[in-house]
C-alpha cells in the first residue's frame, strides 16, 4: 500500500496516520518502520496509541533542519529504536535531538556485495573499460569514482600525479569517473591544473561510468578524496567488495567504512584515511598500496572483500536490522 510519506501537510499526515492504525489492527501488526520525516511522524501518531513498536531509520547524512522542517525532521528521534547508517549521523542527531544512546543503534546501509563481486566480474568488461579509458596493458589505476565537484576533491588528483611521479612512480594512469558536466568550470579547472604541472597525460576524465562494478575491478587502487561529508558513503564500500584498496578522506561516515589504525593493526587494514584537502597526504596514503608486492596486495583485497561482506551485505544488514525488531518483541510494551 503506498502512502505519501513525504509530505508534511498537516492534512496528509493525519490521513496516513489513520491508514497505518487500521493497518495495524486488521493485520496484527507489532513493529512500524519509518524512514522519512513525514512517515515518522504519522507512525509516531498511530503507534502511541496501539500495542505496536515504532522504529526508525535517518539518513546517511541528515541535514539539521531549523523551523517547520526541523520540527517534522524531530519525528525521526521519536522512534522507540533509531537506526542511523555511521556513527557520524547518530551523533549529529543525538546531539541534536537528545536521543537516548541506549535507543540508537549504528547498522550501515547495505551494498549490492553480488554486483560488487571480483569473482562475477569478467575479464571481457574490464578490457572493455579499460580500452574506454585508453589505458595500455600493464599500466596500474588510481580509481577516483564520484561526481566531479568541488567537494568531491578531485581537484587534487593533478597535484597527487605529479607528486608520485617525481617519486619515481612509472605505468599508472589516474582515472576520474563520474558525471562532469553540471560543474563545467571545476572540471575544466582540473583539466588546467594538469596541463600547467605536465600530467595531463596521466589523467583521463571518463565522465559518467555505466560500469561501475568494472571500473573498480580494473582499478589498482581506489581513492575517495572528498573535503565534505558525502551524502552516501558507499562508493568506499564498494570498492572493498570488489577487493580493492581505499584510500579516503576523514569526513563524514568515510573513515567509518574503512578498517585502519588504531581500530586494527597496520598489517590487517583494508585502506587508509587521511586529512581531507592534503595533498601530501593523499600522495603519501597512495604511495602504499601502489608499492606492495603482488602477495601483500592479494592478502589486503582478500581482507577487503571480507570486511565489505560481514559490515555492508544486504544479509548482514538484513540480520542486524532483524535483531532491532526481536530486541523490541522482547520487551514488555
Amino acid at each position: 500500500m503506498q502512502l505519501v510519506s513525504e509530505s508534511f501537510n498537516p492534512w496528509r499526515l493525519h490521513q496516513n496516520r489513520r491508514i497505518i492504525e487500521h493497518m495495524i489492527a486488521s493485520e496484527r501488526v507489532d513493529i512500524v518502520h519509518a524512514y522519512a520525516p513525514g512517515a515518522a511522524w504519522s507512525a509516531r501518531a498511530a503507534t502511541a496509541q496501539m500495542a505496536a513498536w515504532l522504529v526508525t531509520s535517518i539518513p546517511d547524512a541528515p541535514a539539521l533542519k531549523r523551523g517547520l522542517r526541523g520540527f517534522y525532521q524531530s519525528g525521526l528521534a521519536k522512534g522507540d529504536r533509531v537506526i542511523a547508517p555511521s556513527i557520524y549521523a547518530a551523533g549529529m542527531m543525538i546531539q541534536r535531538y537528545r536521543i537516548e544512546p541506549d535507543r540508537m543503534t549504528v547498522i550501515p546501509r547495505s551494498v549490492d556485495t553480488a554486483l560488487f563481486n571480483p569473482a562475477a566480474m569478467t575479464r571481457e568488461r574490464i578490457t572493455a573499460v579499460r580500452d574506454a579509458w585508453r589505458v595500455g596493458p600493464g599500466e596500474r589505476i588510481v580509481l577516483v569514482p564520484g561526481r566531479v565537484a568541488p567537494w568531491n576533491g578531485q581537484h587534487l588528483i593533478p597535484d597527487v600525479a605529479r607528486r608520485l611521479t617525481q617519486g619515481g612512480l612509472r605505468g599508472a594512469t589516474f582515472v576520474i569517473a563520474g558525471e562532469d558536466r553540471s560543474q563545467a568550470s571545476y572540471a575544466r579547472s582540473i583539466r588546467q591544473r594538469a596541463a600547467d604541472l605536465g600530467v595531463e597525460t596521466l589523467i583521463r576524465m571518463t565522465g559518467h561510468c555505466p560500469d561501475m562494478p568494472a571500473a573498480m575491478a580494473a582499478a589498482d587502487v581506489v581513492a575517495v578524496p572528498a573535503i565534505e561529508p558525502p551524502i552516501l558513503g558507499r562508493l568506499v564500500a564498494e570498492a572493498q567488495a570488489m577487493g580493492k584498496p581505499v584510500v579516503t578522506s576523514a569526513v563524514g561516515t568515510l573513515p567509518e567504512n574503512v578498517v585502519v589504525p588504531p581500530r586494527i593493526s597496520a598489517d590487517l587494514r583494508t585502506g587508509w584515511v587521511v586529512k581531507p584537502n592534503d595533498v601530501g597526504e593523499l600522495t603519501h596514503a597512495l604511495s602504499f598500496p601502489l608499492a606492495l608486492d603482488y602477495t601483500s596486495y592479494q592478502a589486503l583485497s582478500a581482507r577487503a572483500r571480507q570486511f565489505a561482506e560481514y559490515m555492508f551485505s544486504p544479509q548482514s544488514v538484513a540480520r542486524a536490522t532483524r535483531s532491532v525488531y526481536t530486541s523490541l518483541l522482547s520487551r514488555d510494551r
